[in-house]
């Protein structure tokens, strides 16, 4: 405030104090020299006791501790005045000064910015004066983390209407993260509109939309608005406010018709517009097609911990006192902000034998607040499909695979693959990274106690039995009734209780049972029909009494159980998909699978008796999964497995009898995964690397994926006197991946699919024992990497193409690069320069190499007696359209040695990058007189018309200073080399 000087602070003046809603207080060493500053300060405390003024003290160079205590150079000052002031005047003083230099506010020393000063004053005092500020949590832990990660993509929208959504289940926080970022941004538009609890407002209110939009236009446009009716308000939204650059939160969205009528468009809203919404649904996002959805996750253990005892004890971390409790309570928050606020605060100033009863009270009967914020999502739920998977997943499927459970579902009617992805989008349920299922802790105390109140409101009637004490009540007094679908009864395995297969008799619903270490006695016979899943640990009997209905059974697990068969007679059992009898160490043979039409997943797992595998397998046409691991007695698989085209994984680890797999194993077409370590098998079957949908083996030391493990496989089968080790090392180089093989007893057609598929393999060296062979294969290599693509098409592709589209390609291989550049250049400036539609290359020999050439894309040659080669330059001329490069098209390069009885087949990505290394392989395999023909394929593309080799000769006498320059002076010289290219061209 700024009074006129020489006037006393009249009641005018106190008045304008009275009329302000915040006041500033600046302090400083000499302020209580001042009787005026001191008798404002008294009005302002009076202001903030009685109305409620904001008061923000501002300590200029003076330390707060000294106007509190009036210590210091402040309080002698104070002192310095007294005789004038008087003992109750000065008292007064004093305690408005302690009361003032308690409020927070900006401690300024003389090194601070006070330019940046000003401003976080300005905008604090802006804030606390701007109606639209939305109240914050008093504890905001973990909160600047969301709000930077949401304004960060929001600060890069600026140019268009962004639309972001914040998703996650009850009581994470959504809300309190918009609040946050609204306040931060808010200032930054001149429309701006907050909508709270739009779920609450559509639930209570009949003109809930209408009230909605009303109070959207009123807010942004900052005047009343009625509105008649919902489409009008549409209208209304988009013709107002299509224009103007507004910020809009829509908190706690339900229904996607709630953003139909408040943001159904993004024309609606002008550019550089934000439009934040909360919800549990993410699909409600997807659906409105959202630039950003933020995914809201539960705390971690040490942020959980801080906010707890904020709200329990007033700081950051709890008493030492309570330290253990309060980590306990954390553990059972399970990070849910909600639940950490609301037990924390009712925790607050209670004794520790208090704390311990509410504790253990909570794992009973969860906590009201927090579970009537959390049963939202489940009301939420469409239909009672969707609340019954819910309900099944929480009380059985906890921790179970995804698919397993849907299978399960499935077979009860529920529609699980649709059922599962609605609880997922309302973050009801999470799939872990292993597809396992997971549940919130207090999401599922939720859930179990909806069921828990379902049967108090109707007696009788409770769906699902899950707790122990429940289930063995039942069982033991035969309560059971025709409300019950499933039953859990988990004992230890020191359990001596025994309990009547009549109990189950009224159970006619039953359609989930799961039992661990349980014995039943009398006839099987009660047990209900309508049962789905079964799962059954230590299952006590020798074999499933044949009047045990299993005819609707989706999947029966009897883990570690007694058996020895699994029936004494077939069973017709139409709809099972699931038999998981691992562990079960008495089990000699598996059943007949005959009347198993849709078993999908065999799970044998360590049964070491197990020594037969029924052949009617074979019959099981969707079966999918089998897992033998550990069946140590088992010496043979029947042979009708291999008719399994539909299996996709087979497991055989550990079934150390086993030592063959048979040829037929290449008829299981789908078969994606081969698990067979410690077994007896000792020479992987050529049949495997046939397999079309192989992806992933472990054989007889072999393990990883097949384009990985498949060249040390191939490997495995050649020669080791024809094909060193220490060769393929040098020859492979770092970038490229050899396959070596002997071909005296394989046919290189069967492997050339395989060698083709295999993405790291760059060279293939090839040993044959006869030329005819060594044609044949090299025939077999082109044909497969031409396809069907013959030399006639070829002709007739080429006779489209204009003559002028005549190009050249050299490949280098070796070292004097200088040679390789001179040529390429001659043979480019040749082709360029000349008039005549025709090929040109050079085709006599110059001082620095030997030339050989042919028409085609192959040539032949013989290696010289006296010839000492360095390097060696491929050039083919082709023909083809500018899309069409032999850079692009080429294939590979195959050189065939038909003295040595030797073909190497250089793939694309090695020809492209030939060094050192590779010449000293490709020269490893050439000697004096040795006949050579090199092969150059490419795709349909182009058309090689001539193909030359040229052979670089040098020895040490030759001055690299005399070699022909690619890059020339002088004309003359230049003009010299185009001369020599068009007269050995023979132009």
């Amino acid at each position: 405030m700024n009074y006129p000087k020489g006037e006393e602070l009249n009641e005018g003046l106190l008045r304008t104090i009275e009329g302000c809603r915040i006041c500033v207080v600046v302090f400083s060493t000499n302020y209580p020299a001042s009787s005026w500053c001191l008798k404002e300060l008294e009005k302002i405390i009076e202001c903030h006791r009685t109305y409620g003024h904001i008061v923000l003290p501002i300590f200029y160079d003076v330390d707060p501790s000294h106007i509190r205590h009036q210590r210091g150079a402040f309080g002698k000052n104070l002192k310095a005045f007294q005789g004038l002031w008087g003992k109750s005047v000065l008292s007064r003083w004093r305690t408005v000064l302690t009361e003032a230099a308690n409020f927070s506010g900006w401690d300024v020393s003389n090194n601070r910015n006070e330019a940046q000063l000003v401003k976080e004053i300005a905008e604090d005092v802006l804030t606390k004066l701007d109606n639209t500020f939305m109240h914050m949590t008093e504890f905001p832990v973990g909160l600047e983390s969301h709000v930077q990660e949401v304004i960060g993509y929001i600060e890069n929208q600026s140019t268009k209407v962004c639309i972001v959504g914040i998703w996650g289940m009850g009581g994470l926080g959504k809300t309190t993260t918009a609040k946050a970022i609204y306040n931060r941004i808010h200032r930054r538009f001149m429309g701006r509109c907050f909508i709270e609890d739009i779920r609450e407002v559509c639930e209570t209110d009949r003109r809930g939309h209408l009230h909605l939009q009303e109070q959207l236009l009123s807010n942004v446009l900052k005047t009343k608005v009625n509105i008649q009716s919902v489409g009008i308000g549409r209208a209304m939204i988009e013709s107002k406010l299509s224009r103007r650059k507004a910020l809009i939160v829509l908190d706690d969205v339900i229904e996607f018709g709630q953003l139909k009528v408040l943001c159904g468009n993004r024309k609606w809203f002008g550019q550089g517009s934000i439009v934040i919404i909360t919800t549990r649904d993410v699909r409600l996002l997807h659906k409105l097609k959202v630039d950003f959805v933020y995914k809201m996750e539960e705390m971690d253990e040490n942020k959980s911990l801080e906010l707890f005892s904020w709200h329990a004890f007033g700081e950051a971390k709890p008493t030492e006192e309570f330290d253990e409790l309060a980590r306990n309570v954390v553990a059972y928050c399970g990070g849910l902000p909600l639940a950490l606020e609301v037990i924390g605060s009712y925790l607050s100033e209670r004794r520790k034998k208090e704390w311990e009863s509410v504790l253990s009270k909570l794992k009973i009967i969860p906590n009201d607040q927090v579970q009537e914020k959390l049963r939202i999502s489940y009301n939420g739920l469409g239909d009672h499909m969707e609340k019954d998977i819910f309900l099944d997943i929480c009380c059985f499927f906890i921790g179970k695979d995804r698919a397993y459970v849907t299978e399960i579902l499935n077979g009860c009617g529920l529609h699980a693959d649709i059922g599962i992805t609605v609880l997922m989008e309302r973050s009801l349920v999470k799939v872990a990274k292993n597809n396992k299922l997971e549940m919130h802790p207090l999401i599922r105390d939720m859930d179990r106690e909806i069921i828990r109140e379902s049967s108090t409101k109707k007696p009788g009637k409770r769906s699902r039995l899950w707790f122990q004490e429940d289930s063995l009540n039942v069982l033991t007094k035969n309560t059971g009734t025709k409300a019950i679908e499933g039953l859990a009864l988990k004992l230890h395995s020191s359990s001596r209780d025994c309990f009547k297969a009549y109990a189950f008799k009224t159970m006619d619903q039953l359609r989930l049972l799961q039992l661990e270490h349980v014995e039943l006695t009398g006839d099987y016979g009660y047990l209900p029909k309508h049962l789905r899943w079964i799962y059954w640990k230590r299952f006590p009997l020798k074999y499933m009494p044949k009047n045990f209905f299993l005819g609707g059974v989706i999947a029966i697990d009897l883990k570690h159980s007694n058996l020895r068969l699994v029936w004494k007679e077939p069973q017709v059992l139409p709809w099972l998909k699931i038999l998981n009898l691992s562990h079960s160490k008495y089990l000699t043979e598996t059943p007949d699978f005959s009347n198993l039409p849709s078993l999908e997943k065999l799970i044998l797992k360590d049964c070491p008796s197990l020594c037969k595998v029924h052949q009617s397998i074979g019959d099981l046409q969707n079966l999918l999964l089998i897992n033998l691991k550990d069946c140590t007695s088992l010496s043979n698989l029947p042979r009708e497995i291999y008719k399994l085209k539909s299996l996709e994984t087979l497991i055989l680890s550990g079934c150390s009898k086993i030592d063959k797999l048979e040829e037929d194993i290449v008829q299981m077409e789908y078969l994606t995964t081969l698990i067979a370590k410690n077994t007896a098998v000792k020479q992987v079957s050529f049949s495997i690397v046939r397999l079309k949908s192989i992806e992933y083996i472990s054989l007889c030391g072999y393990e990883g994926l097949s384009r990985n493990v498949f060249p040390s496989i191939i490997l495995s089968w050649m020669s080791p006197t024809m094909n060193p080790v220490s060769r393929i090392r040098s020859f492979s180089g770092t970038s490229s991946s050899l396959i070596s093989m002997d071909m005296h007893n394989n046919n290189l057609g069967d492997l050339v699919p395989i060698l083709s598929s295999l993405l790291n393999l760059l060279t293939v060296s090839v040993q044959c024992d006869t030329g005819f062979q060594l044609s044949e294969e090299l025939r077999t290599i082109q044909d497969e990497e031409y396809g069907s693509y013959r030399e006639l098409e070829i002709a007739s592709y080429a006779s489209q193409i204009p003559k002028h589209y005549l190009s050249s390609y050299s490949i280098g291989i070796g070292s004097y690069q200088e040679f390789f550049n001179t040529l390429s250049r001659s043979i480019s400036e040749g082709l360029a320069t000349s008039a005549v539609s025709d090929v040109f290359l050079p085709s006599d020999n110059y001082p620095y190499w030997l030339a050989h050439m042919e028409d085609g894309h192959s040539v032949y040659f013989t290696v010289p007696d006296d010839f000492h080669m360095k390097g060696m330059t491929l050039c083919v001329v082709y023909l083809s359209t500018p899309e069409d490069t032999a850079i692009e098209c080429l294939i590979s390069v195959s050189m065939v040695n038909y003295t040595k009885g030797t073909i190497q087949i250089f793939k694309r990505d090695t020809v492209i990058s030939f060094n050192d290394e590779d010449w000293q392989g490709i020269i490893s395999h050439l000697g004096p007189g040795d006949e050579v023909q090199i092969c150059v394929t490419f795709e349909h593309g182009l058309l090689v018309k001539k193909t030359a080799v040229y052979l670089i000769m040098c020895d040490e006498s030759i001055d690299k200073e005399t070699i022909p320059s690619p890059y020339p002076k002088e004309k003359q010289k230049k003009n010299v080399i185009v001369g020599f290219i068009k007269e050995i061209c023979n132009v």
